[in-house]
């Protein structure tokens, strides 16, 4: 599997699964060596809603299932947190430059439509770019990748190679969420522009543009809409890190940040939201931890920009976090537990329907079957509650496999 897969599609693997591949399928091209990965997975879910209240913001509707008063259940056959993917890279040595390129494809695995399996619905393609640089001086990366900002609060996600919430929204290709919203704020896919130091005995730094995105709003159905709140720049990202090891202890402390101008009421009128992070990541022997915590004005929760502004153009400020603990058994199993939040406050004349928080306990395990098939069973408990107390709860089984190759 290629560096770029690795990274940013099976960045948890290393640490949680044995059975990670170490290439993916490569071929000599003449001057480049072509490298083919990524990954297939399927997992069968049963989600149970129960709901006494009314709530809005924060896409709770997909955060936690149907944004009801009633009682659920769905069942689902389906995706888990990662897509399926399908990845063909290239690298060369020219002119003293490496020089590499990555793009991917992620077919969907189910649909609930008969007869319609193409589309929109069932294709994404989340990588496009290419890179060029050397040991000497570092790397610039030109085009479509995962987001400087939190990526590495989804990278170290146990959830990851599994389920998490989000099971009983199923439409299309849409994966499951994992832990996204109640914990983290999704990095996402971005268009950009980026340079990468070298690593200096353990340190590494990030910084780029990337393209500035509108801010969404969310309904009570649940549904997505606009708030008529544009990016009127490009956004400037970071990331900063130091890896280290120990005779057995290894780990990965980083904080990364984001700033971005928003237009709000008016063309003439901009505001700036921000979003920074802190987060670490330990593994001694067979046990593992990871602690992350993130806060932003005017970025919203879930998504980034996903109910970051009132109506009438007022930023509302999140935070949120988790901790993660992990330990592999004698089998090689890995058992994970974890608890993440991700809080929403009111602002201006906000209705206490608001959201204000998501919250999930969840508990998997994680065998490595093969050196390539993890077998994973995991369950969810999420929570959702508005800013008058009332709450809605989901839980979530999972159980299915994810190859890598």
């Amino acid at each position: 599997m290629n560096k770029n897969i690795k990274l940013a599609v099976a960045g948890a693997v290393l640490a949680l699964s044995a059975s990670a591949a170490n290439a993916g399928i490569i071929i000599p091209a003449g001057d480049w060596t072509l490298d083919i990965g990524g990954n297939v997975n399927t997992f069968a879910t049963w989600t149970r809603h129960t709901g006494t209240a009314s709530i809005y913001g924060g896409y709770e509707g997909f955060v936690g299932g149907a944004n009801s008063t009633s009682t659920k259940t769905a069942s689902n056959i389906t995706t888990g947190l990662l897509p399926n993917y399908l990845s063909v890279s290239g690298t060369t040595r020219q002119n003293d430059l490496d020089v590499a390129f990555t793009i991917s494809i992620n077919p969907g695995s189910s649909t609930t439509q008969g007869g319609i399996q193409t589309g929109n619905l069932n294709q994404e393609n989340r990588q496009a770019f290419m890179t060029f640089g050397d040991k000497s001086w570092g790397s610039i990366k030109l085009g479509k990748d995962l987001g400087i900002f939190a990526g590495d609060a989804i990278l170290n996600d146990m959830t990851l190679l599994g389920v998490g919430s989000g099971a009983g929204a199923l439409a299309g290709n849409t994966t499951t969420i994992g832990r996204i919203g109640t914990g983290f704020i999704y990095a996402d896919w971005k268009s950009q522009v980026a340079y990468t130091t070298p690593n200096f005995n353990g340190f590494q730094a990030t910084i780029g543009l990337t393209q500035g995105w509108n801010t969404r709003a969310s309904t009570s159905a649940g549904s997505l809409g606009t708030t008529g709140r544009s990016g009127s720049q490009t956004a400037y990202e970071g990331k900063a890190s130091y890896s280290f090891a120990a005779n057995d202890v290894t780990g990965k402390v980083w904080v990364s940040g984001i700033s971005q101008k928003i237009e709000t009421t008016t063309a003439l009128d901009e505001d700036r939201a921000w979003g920074a992070d802190i987060g670490a990541t330990v593994s001694a022997g067979n046990f593992g931890l990871t602690g992350y915590y993130y806060s932003a004005e005017g970025l919203g929760t879930t998504i980034q920009f996903l109910d970051a502004y009132t109506s009438a153009g007022v930023q509302r400020s999140s935070d949120g976090g988790y901790v993660q603990g992990t330990y592999v058994l004698p089998t090689k199993t890995k058992l994970g537990v974890s608890w993440g939040e991700s809080n929403l406050d009111r602002a201006g004349a906000d209705a206490t329907t608001l959201l204000k928080s998501n919250e999930m306990w969840a508990a998997g395990l994680y065998h490595p079957l093969t050196k390539h098939l993890n077998l994973v069973a995991e369950y969810a408990h999420s929570t959702s509650e508005n800013h008058a107390g009332a709450e809605n709860k989901n839980r979530t089984a999972s159980f299915g496999g994810i190859l890598f190759f």
